[in-house]
């Protein structure tokens, strides 16, 4: 059976694809231009304060390399062994971390918890290169002000923190790193999130922890949630799989976000344990 077209069919459904393909161009410049508003989503209020949670604290004010005043907090431990820099994810603000901070808390840790530069109260406006610089800010203060030596220091990332976290381990020293829903790359999570769009040459920004994982040397601990519908379970253990020894794999159960308090108990042993084995293999 032969198919027969006239011109004016044939003029239609080159409109249409002409439209199609307009439409998808608007749609890659959309996404190019306004990246930013889809990677970075930072809440200005402040929403709770460690008091509201019981914990003693002390508001802190960080100055990056490029002078930009940051906004944080530090929560003291009584035990005073090991301090946390804690580098959050892509949304909200500090004040969404409270729990989290809590938990840590309890294990014996200080924690110093900052804003990225647009989020919450702090300066500026996030990109890539910022936030490695605000992470370099958290190092400095307490290092320089609080006089915390750097082998008491341990870095905590929470998804995109976590590459910020991998990116301050490379340049500044510390004793261990945790690394919380983290992705391989920006690139490779954009195409997931945009499969029919060329992501890898839109993306203005790698944060590509996959290419140097395997340069850090301190002990690593990996958490991911087994039902990660952001960030694939498989990226977490390919993360693993090419970091170096000494290294540790924790799965929560949960999502993205959740997944510290779906699995609370086995969130803090499992931590606890892990830092407990390193104190030991650094005192050996």
């Amino acid at each position: 059976m032969t198919l027969k077209f006239s011109c004016i069919e044939v003029m239609k459904l080159m409109k249409f694809f002409i439209y199609l393909l307009i439409g998808y161009l608007i749609l890659i410049i959309f996404v190019y231009f306004f990246q930013d508003k889809l990677l970075y989503i930072p809440d200005r209020q402040l929403i709770a304060k460690p008091s509201d949670a019981g914990l003693y604290y002390e508001e802190i004010i960080l100055t990056t390399n490029d002078n930009i005043s940051l906004k944080g907090w530090f929560i003291p431990s009584k035990e005073n062994k090991y301090v946390v820099i804690f580098s959050q994810g892509n949304a909200g603000n500090r004040s969404y971390r409270i729990e989290k901070i809590k938990i840590l808390n309890e294990i014996g840790l200080s924690v110093l918890i900052y804003d990225y530069r647009g989020y919450g109260d702090s300066e500026g406006k996030p990109n890539e290169t910022g936030t490695y610089l605000d992470a370099v800010a958290g190092w400095q203060y307490l290092v320089n002000i609080k006089g915390i030596n750097t082998e008491k220091i341990i870095l905590y990332g929470e998804s995109l923190g976590s590459a910020v976290s991998v990116e301050l381990a490379r340049r500044l020293p510390c004793s261990a790193i945790i690394l919380e829903g983290a992705f391989t790359s920006l690139n490779e999570l954009a195409e997931k999130f945009f499969p029919y769009l060329p992501a890898k040459f839109l993306s203005k920004y790698d944060y590509d922890s996959l290419s140097k994982i395997n340069s850090l040397k301190m002990a690593k601990l990996f958490i991911h949630s087994d039902k990660d519908d952001i960030v694939p379970y498989d990226m977490g253990k390919r993360l693993f799989d090419k970091a170096t020894e000494t290294k540790k794999f924790l799965t929560l159960s949960g999502g993205h976000n959740d997944g510290f308090y779906v699995s609370r108990q086995k969130y803090l042993e499992g931590i606890r344990v892990f830092l407990e084995d390193n104190l030991k293999r650094n005192q050996s």
